[in-house]
Protein backbone atom coordinates (compact mmCIF):
# COMPACT_ATOMS: atom_id res chain seq x y z
CA UNK A 1 0.00 0.00 0.00
CA UNK A 2 3.00 2.77 1.02
CA UNK A 3 4.91 2.08 -2.24
CA UNK A 4 1.01 2.62 -4.23
CA UNK A 5 0.46 5.53 -2.26
CA UNK A 6 3.99 6.93 -2.90
CA UNK A 7 4.25 6.22 -6.24
CA UNK A 8 1.13 8.05 -6.80
CA UNK A 9 2.24 11.21 -4.70
CA UNK A 10 5.24 11.01 -6.69
CA UNK A 11 3.19 10.94 -9.89
CA UNK A 12 1.30 13.96 -8.93
CA UNK A 13 3.83 16.26 -7.90
CA UNK A 14 5.32 15.81 -11.23
CA UNK A 15 2.61 16.40 -13.35
CA UNK A 16 2.67 19.36 -10.88
CA UNK A 17 6.11 20.49 -11.64
CA UNK A 18 7.79 18.69 -14.54
CA UNK A 19 6.42 21.87 -17.06
CA UNK A 20 8.65 24.63 -16.54
CA UNK A 21 6.22 26.98 -16.73
CA UNK A 22 4.13 25.25 -13.97
CA UNK A 23 6.56 25.82 -11.87
CA UNK A 24 6.86 29.69 -12.30
CA UNK A 25 3.13 29.38 -11.66
CA UNK A 26 3.14 27.69 -8.69
CA UNK A 27 5.68 30.38 -7.14
CA UNK A 28 5.94 33.67 -9.28
CA UNK A 29 2.17 34.93 -9.29
CA UNK A 30 1.29 34.24 -5.70
CA UNK A 31 4.61 36.48 -4.75
CA UNK A 32 3.43 39.27 -7.40
CA UNK A 33 0.50 39.00 -5.68
CA UNK A 34 1.65 39.39 -2.66
CA UNK A 35 3.65 42.39 -2.77
CA UNK A 36 1.22 44.04 -5.12
CA UNK A 37 -1.84 43.66 -2.81
CA UNK A 38 0.44 44.32 -0.10
CA UNK A 39 0.85 47.30 -1.56
CA UNK A 40 -1.97 48.52 -3.29
CA UNK A 41 -4.82 47.63 -0.39
CA UNK A 42 -3.64 50.34 2.03
CA UNK A 43 -6.43 51.77 4.40
CA UNK A 44 -3.93 54.40 4.89
CA UNK A 45 -5.17 58.25 2.98
CA UNK A 46 -2.13 59.43 1.42
CA UNK A 47 -1.65 62.81 -1.44
CA UNK A 48 -5.21 64.05 -1.52
CA UNK A 49 -6.26 67.42 -2.86
CA UNK A 50 -8.10 69.36 -0.50
CA UNK A 51 -10.02 72.73 -1.52
CA UNK A 52 -10.33 76.28 0.91
CA UNK A 53 -12.72 78.58 0.78
CA UNK A 54 -11.65 81.13 2.73
CA UNK A 55 -14.04 84.27 3.15
CA UNK A 56 -12.42 85.31 6.52
CA UNK A 57 -8.55 86.11 5.46
CA UNK A 58 -7.98 86.29 9.01
CA UNK A 59 -5.25 85.49 11.48
CA UNK A 60 -6.88 82.23 12.63
CA UNK A 61 -8.05 80.68 8.96
CA UNK A 62 -4.47 81.41 7.81
CA UNK A 63 -2.94 79.69 10.71
CA UNK A 64 -5.50 76.60 10.02
CA UNK A 65 -4.62 76.51 6.45
CA UNK A 66 -1.07 76.58 7.37
CA UNK A 67 -0.91 73.40 9.42
CA UNK A 68 -3.30 71.82 6.91
CA UNK A 69 -0.84 72.26 3.91
CA UNK A 70 1.79 71.12 6.10
CA UNK A 71 0.69 67.79 7.40
CA UNK A 72 1.74 64.35 5.25
CA UNK A 73 -1.87 63.53 3.91
CA UNK A 74 -2.27 66.73 1.88
CA UNK A 75 -0.40 66.70 -1.54
CA UNK A 76 -2.02 70.03 -2.65
CA UNK A 77 -4.32 72.90 -1.39
CA UNK A 78 -6.96 73.74 -4.00
CA UNK A 79 -7.68 77.87 -3.53
CA UNK A 80 -11.86 78.31 -4.17
CA UNK A 81 -13.43 81.37 -4.66
CA UNK A 82 -17.00 80.86 -4.73
CA UNK A 83 -19.77 77.91 -3.80
CA UNK A 84 -20.14 77.31 -7.64
CA UNK A 85 -16.29 76.79 -7.70
CA UNK A 86 -16.93 74.49 -4.68
CA UNK A 87 -19.45 72.28 -6.29
CA UNK A 88 -17.64 72.09 -9.29
CA UNK A 89 -14.31 71.21 -7.91
CA UNK A 90 -16.03 68.11 -5.92
CA UNK A 91 -18.32 67.31 -8.58
CA UNK A 92 -15.19 67.31 -10.82
CA UNK A 93 -13.20 64.78 -8.27
CA UNK A 94 -10.79 67.71 -8.16
CA UNK A 95 -10.60 67.15 -4.06
CA UNK A 96 -11.85 65.43 -1.67
CA UNK A 97 -13.33 67.69 0.57
CA UNK A 98 -13.43 71.47 1.22
CA UNK A 99 -12.95 73.45 3.98
CA UNK A 100 -14.76 77.09 4.19
CA UNK A 101 -14.67 79.63 6.64
CA UNK A 102 -17.00 82.50 7.09
CA UNK A 103 -16.55 85.81 7.20
CA UNK A 104 -16.28 86.23 10.80
CA UNK A 105 -14.34 83.19 11.55
CA UNK A 106 -11.20 84.26 12.89
CA UNK A 107 -13.04 87.45 14.83
CA UNK A 108 -15.45 84.78 16.57
CA UNK A 109 -11.89 82.57 17.62
CA UNK A 110 -10.13 85.56 18.91
CA UNK A 111 -13.37 87.01 21.14
CA UNK A 112 -13.99 83.25 22.56
CA UNK A 113 -17.10 82.82 20.34
CA UNK A 114 -17.92 79.74 18.63
CA UNK A 115 -15.75 79.68 15.02
CA UNK A 116 -17.69 77.37 12.73
CA UNK A 117 -15.45 75.52 10.18
CA UNK A 118 -17.39 73.71 7.74
CA UNK A 119 -16.47 70.46 5.95
CA UNK A 120 -17.89 69.72 2.71
CA UNK A 121 -16.86 65.81 1.68
CA UNK A 122 -16.85 63.82 -1.80
CA UNK A 123 -19.40 60.98 -0.38
CA UNK A 124 -18.46 58.90 -3.38
CA UNK A 125 -15.22 58.08 -1.73
CA UNK A 126 -16.68 57.55 1.93
CA UNK A 127 -13.78 55.73 3.66
CA UNK A 128 -11.23 57.92 2.38
CA UNK A 129 -13.39 60.74 3.83
CA UNK A 130 -14.24 59.92 6.94
CA UNK A 131 -10.08 59.44 7.57
CA UNK A 132 -9.73 62.58 6.13
CA UNK A 133 -12.75 64.48 8.07
CA UNK A 134 -10.67 62.68 11.38
CA UNK A 135 -7.41 64.99 10.33
CA UNK A 136 -9.23 68.32 9.86
CA UNK A 137 -11.03 67.07 13.29
CA UNK A 138 -7.46 66.90 15.01
CA UNK A 139 -6.38 70.22 13.96
CA UNK A 140 -9.13 71.87 14.78
CA UNK A 141 -8.98 70.55 18.41
CA UNK A 142 -5.30 71.23 18.41
CA UNK A 143 -5.78 75.12 17.79
CA UNK A 144 -9.20 75.43 20.32
CA UNK A 145 -6.87 74.17 22.91
CA UNK A 146 -4.48 76.63 21.35
CA UNK A 147 -7.76 79.44 21.56
CA UNK A 148 -8.73 77.96 25.39
CA UNK A 149 -8.42 80.81 27.88
CA UNK A 150 -6.14 80.45 30.37
CA UNK A 151 -8.66 80.24 33.42
CA UNK A 152 -10.37 77.44 31.31
CA UNK A 153 -10.35 74.39 33.57
CA UNK A 154 -8.76 71.41 32.01
CA UNK A 155 -10.51 69.45 29.98
CA UNK A 156 -10.86 65.68 30.02
CA UNK A 157 -7.89 63.95 27.23
CA UNK A 158 -8.83 60.54 25.81
CA UNK A 159 -4.81 58.42 25.57
CA UNK A 160 -5.51 56.37 22.83
CA UNK A 161 -3.17 52.81 22.83
CA UNK A 162 -3.30 50.81 19.98
CA UNK A 163 -2.47 47.25 21.26
CA UNK A 164 -1.52 44.93 18.69
CA UNK A 165 -0.64 47.38 16.28
CA UNK A 166 0.90 50.59 17.93
CA UNK A 167 1.62 52.55 15.07
CA UNK A 168 -1.15 51.37 12.85
CA UNK A 169 0.51 50.38 10.00
CA UNK A 170 -1.52 48.68 7.20
CA UNK A 171 0.71 46.16 6.64
CA UNK A 172 1.11 44.53 9.92
CA UNK A 173 -3.22 44.49 9.20
CA UNK A 174 -3.53 43.14 5.63
CA UNK A 175 -0.34 40.92 5.33
CA UNK A 176 -1.67 38.30 7.75
CA UNK A 177 -4.77 38.17 5.90
CA UNK A 178 -3.30 37.56 2.52
CA UNK A 179 -0.98 34.36 3.74
CA UNK A 180 -4.69 33.24 3.70
CA UNK A 181 -6.62 34.66 0.56
CA UNK A 182 -3.73 33.70 -1.48
CA UNK A 183 -3.09 30.17 -0.02
CA UNK A 184 -6.67 29.77 -0.89
CA UNK A 185 -6.96 30.69 -4.41
CA UNK A 186 -3.73 28.61 -5.03
CA UNK A 187 -4.65 25.72 -2.69
CA UNK A 188 -8.49 25.44 -4.41
CA UNK A 189 -6.46 26.19 -8.01
CA UNK A 190 -3.87 23.27 -8.05
CA UNK A 191 -6.50 20.59 -6.55
CA UNK A 192 -9.53 21.87 -8.57
CA UNK A 193 -7.24 20.99 -12.04
CA UNK A 194 -5.82 17.60 -10.51
CA UNK A 195 -8.89 14.72 -11.95
CA UNK A 196 -9.97 17.25 -14.55
CA UNK A 197 -6.77 17.22 -15.89
CA UNK A 198 -6.59 13.79 -15.99
CA UNK A 199 -10.07 13.43 -18.09
CA UNK A 200 -8.23 15.77 -20.66
CA UNK A 201 -5.35 14.27 -21.41
CA UNK A 202 -7.35 10.82 -21.27
CA UNK A 203 -4.85 9.20 -18.32
CA UNK A 204 -7.97 9.08 -15.76
CA UNK A 205 -8.93 5.26 -17.30
CA UNK A 206 -5.34 4.39 -16.59
CA UNK A 207 -5.55 5.17 -13.06
CA UNK A 208 -8.75 3.88 -12.64
CA UNK A 209 -7.82 0.26 -13.84
CA UNK A 210 -4.40 0.85 -11.73
CA UNK A 211 -4.09 -1.31 -8.51
CA UNK A 212 -4.70 1.50 -6.50
CA UNK A 213 -7.96 1.65 -4.93
CA UNK A 214 -10.13 5.08 -5.03
CA UNK A 215 -9.14 6.06 -1.22
CA UNK A 216 -5.32 5.55 -2.43
CA UNK A 217 -6.05 7.84 -5.42
CA UNK A 218 -7.93 10.47 -3.63
CA UNK A 219 -4.63 10.54 -0.87
CA UNK A 220 -2.09 10.53 -3.59
CA UNK A 221 -4.32 13.45 -5.22
CA UNK A 222 -4.41 15.45 -1.84
CA UNK A 223 -0.82 14.94 -0.57
CA UNK A 224 0.89 17.05 -3.29
CA UNK A 225 -1.58 20.50 -2.86
CA UNK A 226 -0.79 20.05 0.62
CA UNK A 227 3.03 20.14 0.08
CA UNK A 228 2.79 23.16 -2.37
CA UNK A 229 0.95 24.90 0.04
CA UNK A 230 2.79 24.38 3.36
CA UNK A 231 5.74 25.58 0.99
CA UNK A 232 4.71 28.81 -0.27
CA UNK A 233 2.75 29.27 3.05
CA UNK A 234 6.34 29.16 4.60
CA UNK A 235 7.95 31.51 2.04
CA UNK A 236 5.17 33.92 2.69
CA UNK A 237 5.93 34.10 6.19
CA UNK A 238 8.92 34.53 5.66
CA UNK A 239 8.75 37.51 3.21
CA UNK A 240 5.83 39.13 6.07
CA UNK A 241 8.34 38.51 8.59
CA UNK A 242 11.86 39.43 7.63
CA UNK A 243 11.26 41.43 4.57
CA UNK A 244 7.93 43.73 5.38
CA UNK A 245 8.70 43.40 9.19
CA UNK A 246 5.41 42.18 10.57
CA UNK A 247 5.65 40.53 14.01
CA UNK A 248 5.74 36.74 14.07
CA UNK A 249 4.75 36.46 17.91
CA UNK A 250 2.57 33.01 18.15
CA UNK A 251 3.76 29.55 18.38
CA UNK A 252 5.27 28.54 14.96
CA UNK A 253 4.33 24.65 15.13
CA UNK A 254 0.70 25.10 16.15
CA UNK A 255 0.47 27.53 13.42
CA UNK A 256 1.60 24.95 10.51
CA UNK A 257 -0.43 22.47 12.56
CA UNK A 258 -3.33 24.71 11.19
CA UNK A 259 -2.16 25.64 8.01
CA UNK A 260 -1.81 21.56 7.63
CA UNK A 261 -5.91 21.33 9.14
CA UNK A 262 -6.76 24.41 6.89
CA UNK A 263 -4.99 22.81 3.20
CA UNK A 264 -6.81 19.83 3.82
CA UNK A 265 -9.86 21.44 4.14
CA UNK A 266 -9.41 23.26 0.88
CA UNK A 267 -8.08 19.95 -0.56
CA UNK A 268 -11.48 18.15 0.41
CA UNK A 269 -13.34 21.40 -1.61
CA UNK A 270 -11.09 21.17 -4.28
CA UNK A 271 -11.51 17.43 -4.78
CA UNK A 272 -14.88 18.31 -4.88
CA UNK A 273 -14.98 20.39 -7.60
CA UNK A 274 -12.53 18.67 -9.54
CA UNK A 275 -14.71 15.52 -9.62
CA UNK A 276 -17.63 17.36 -10.87
CA UNK A 277 -15.65 19.06 -13.48
CA UNK A 278 -15.49 17.29 -16.93
CA UNK A 279 -12.89 19.80 -18.50
CA UNK A 280 -10.14 22.19 -16.94
CA UNK A 281 -12.08 25.23 -17.81
CA UNK A 282 -14.88 23.79 -16.04
CA UNK A 283 -12.47 23.49 -12.66
CA UNK A 284 -11.61 26.69 -13.16
CA UNK A 285 -14.63 27.88 -13.15
CA UNK A 286 -16.00 25.96 -10.40
CA UNK A 287 -12.72 26.77 -8.63
CA UNK A 288 -13.79 30.96 -8.56
CA UNK A 289 -17.30 30.19 -7.77
CA UNK A 290 -15.85 28.69 -4.50
CA UNK A 291 -12.78 31.06 -4.04
CA UNK A 292 -14.81 34.64 -4.24
CA UNK A 293 -17.49 33.57 -1.76
CA UNK A 294 -14.45 32.20 0.60
CA UNK A 295 -12.27 35.71 0.47
CA UNK A 296 -15.61 37.66 1.34
CA UNK A 297 -17.17 35.86 3.83
CA UNK A 298 -13.62 35.09 5.46
CA UNK A 299 -13.64 38.56 7.44
CA UNK A 300 -10.48 40.15 5.40
CA UNK A 301 -12.18 42.65 3.64
CA UNK A 302 -15.14 43.24 6.50
CA UNK A 303 -15.22 42.07 9.64
CA UNK A 304 -17.51 38.80 9.98
CA UNK A 305 -19.43 40.49 13.24
CA UNK A 306 -20.23 42.95 10.82
CA UNK A 307 -22.38 40.94 8.38
CA UNK A 308 -25.94 39.83 8.95
CA UNK A 309 -26.81 36.84 11.26
CA UNK A 310 -27.23 34.31 7.90
CA UNK A 311 -24.23 35.22 6.85
CA UNK A 312 -22.28 34.72 9.63
CA UNK A 313 -24.08 31.23 10.08
CA UNK A 314 -22.94 30.49 6.67
CA UNK A 315 -19.23 31.50 7.31
CA UNK A 316 -18.94 28.85 9.90
CA UNK A 317 -18.76 26.96 7.23
CA UNK A 318 -15.83 28.40 5.49
CA UNK A 319 -11.99 27.50 6.51
CA UNK A 320 -10.61 30.85 5.45
CA UNK A 321 -12.34 32.46 8.56
CA UNK A 322 -11.27 29.97 10.90
CA UNK A 323 -7.68 30.35 9.45
CA UNK A 324 -7.80 34.16 9.26
CA UNK A 325 -8.20 34.20 13.07
CA UNK A 326 -5.00 31.81 13.15
CA UNK A 327 -3.26 33.81 11.02
CA UNK A 328 -3.72 37.42 12.23
CA UNK A 329 -3.02 36.14 16.32
CA UNK A 330 -0.34 34.15 15.80
CA UNK A 331 1.64 37.29 13.73
CA UNK A 332 -0.09 40.01 15.69
CA UNK A 333 -1.52 38.91 18.98
CA UNK A 334 0.71 36.05 20.17
CA UNK A 335 -2.54 33.98 20.57
CA UNK A 336 -1.98 30.95 23.34
CA UNK A 337 -1.56 27.57 21.30
CA UNK A 338 -4.79 26.44 23.25
CA UNK A 339 -6.59 29.29 21.17
CA UNK A 340 -5.10 28.30 17.89
CA UNK A 341 -6.24 24.55 18.77
CA UNK A 342 -10.01 26.15 19.30
CA UNK A 343 -9.49 27.52 16.10
CA UNK A 344 -8.50 24.20 14.51
CA UNK A 345 -10.59 21.84 14.90
CA UNK A 346 -13.83 23.51 12.37
CA UNK A 347 -10.92 23.19 9.90
CA UNK A 348 -10.42 19.91 10.87
CA UNK A 349 -14.36 19.25 10.89
CA UNK A 350 -14.35 20.75 7.22
CA UNK A 351 -11.47 18.77 6.02
CA UNK A 352 -13.77 15.57 7.20
CA UNK A 353 -16.66 16.20 5.70
CA UNK A 354 -15.42 17.80 2.41
CA UNK A 355 -12.66 14.92 2.17
CA UNK A 356 -15.28 11.93 2.64
CA UNK A 357 -17.84 13.84 0.45
CA UNK A 358 -15.39 13.43 -2.75
CA UNK A 359 -14.09 10.40 -1.60
CA UNK A 360 -17.68 8.70 -2.12
CA UNK A 361 -18.23 10.88 -5.04
CA UNK A 362 -15.02 9.77 -6.59
CA UNK A 363 -15.96 6.52 -5.84
CA UNK A 364 -19.33 6.87 -7.45
CA UNK A 365 -17.53 8.44 -10.64
CA UNK A 366 -15.24 4.63 -10.42
CA UNK A 367 -17.99 3.25 -10.45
Amino acid sequence: MWRRLRAMVVKELWAAVRDPRARLILVGPPLIQLFVLGFATTLEVKNVDIGVYDRDGGAWSHEYVQRLAGSTVVRRLVRIDSRAALRAAIDDQKVIAVVAFDARFSADAAAGRPAVIQAIFDGRRSNAAQIVSSYLERIAAEMSVQLAPARTPPRAELVVTNWFNPNLDYLWFTMPGLVVIITTVLGLGLTAQSVARERELGTFDQVMVSPLRGHEILIGKMVPPVLVGVFNATLYTLLIHYVFGVPLTGSVPVFYLALVAYLAALVGVGMLVSSLSQTQQQAFLGMFLVAVPATLLSGYASPVDNMPGWLQTIALANPARHFLVVSEGVFLKAMPAAEILANTWPLALIALVTLTAAALLFRARME
